[in-house]
């Protein structure tokens, strides 16, 4: 694996020099993009709107529009707005992971110390583990600050990018229901239903069955066969009745156990 990112964590006054790895690879199919007169492949082009000519990446900058004037700015310009947040991951709190929605989740990465830092980093590893805390960081990547958290998993300390409280959208504009009230004996049924489905949390059992269903259509293609379309029937309830319905799937539950 190549690092995306070298810089160092910010621990009080400990500094702990880390490399950051991506810590997921897509499971998608590679597809490309084809003419559909003679498959050839289909570029991007990055166009100059008033010339209609390709701008090679050699020649493309970034700007910020101001007063109907671009101003550009460069590495340096990005480096400079916050020179120290662009080499640190800074944390500046402690907190409980179940206090942290899941909604502000967004990308994990390994983080991998210097061997200058092996130390220090497995102090914080062992320190989070004990107090079942994860620290709270910021840092900058890509020329965007990004919010954090630093906690253990395993012998790793995972860097979980989270979203800002301004990315995540109010509920305000939804149709939640308001003024529905729910019966005693139905909820003590739903509870009985999920009782009856828990069980420990196993990641290798869940299967992405839908790229494995693809790649099984491409080859057969591939070979001249005929593909059929499944047909796709949606099937009411028999019962609009709530408790009807959760005792039907408690039944179906027992049929399969047995």
């Amino acid at each position: 694996m190549r690092p995306i990112w070298t810089g160092a964590i910010g621990f009080g006054l400990v500094n702990i020099p880390v490399k950051l790895y991506s810590a997921t690879q897509s499971s998608n199919l590679d597809l490309d993009m084809l003419d559909k007169k003679d498959h050839s492949h289909i570029k991007y082009l990055r166009i100059n709107e008033k010339t209609g000519k390709e701008v090679g990446w050699e020649n493309i900058v970034k700007g910020y529009k101001l007063n109907d004037e671009y101003v550009i700015l460069d590495d340096k310009d990005f480096e400079a707005a916050s020179a120290k947040k662009t080499k640190t991951i800074e944390i500046s709190d402690f907190v409980k992971e179940e206090e942290i929605s899941s909604l502000y989740y967004e990308t994990p990465y390994y983080l991998e110390p210097d061997k200058s830092g092996t130390r220090p980093y497995e102090l914080l590893r062992e320190a989070l583990l004990k107090t079942k805390k994860v620290g709270v960081a910021s840092f900058v990547m890509r020329s965007k600050e990004s919010l954090a958290i630093l906690r253990p998993d395993k012998d790793v300390i995972v860097l979980n990018r989270i979203r800002f409280e301004e990315e995540i959208r109010d509920t305000s504009d939804l149709s939640l229901p308001k003024n529905t009230t729910v019966k005693p004996a139905e909820l003590k049924m739903a509870i009985t239903l999920i009782d009856q489905l828990t069980g420990k949390f196993d990641i290798s059992k869940y299967k992405d069955t839908y790229n494995g269903e693809l790649l099984k259509l491409i080859k057969a293609k591939a070979s001249g066969k005929k593909i059929k379309a499944p047909q796709m029937k949606i099937v009411h309830n028999k019962t609009k009745d709530l408790m009807e319905q959760l005792k039907a799937s408690l039944d179906v539950k027992r049929k399969k156990a047995s």
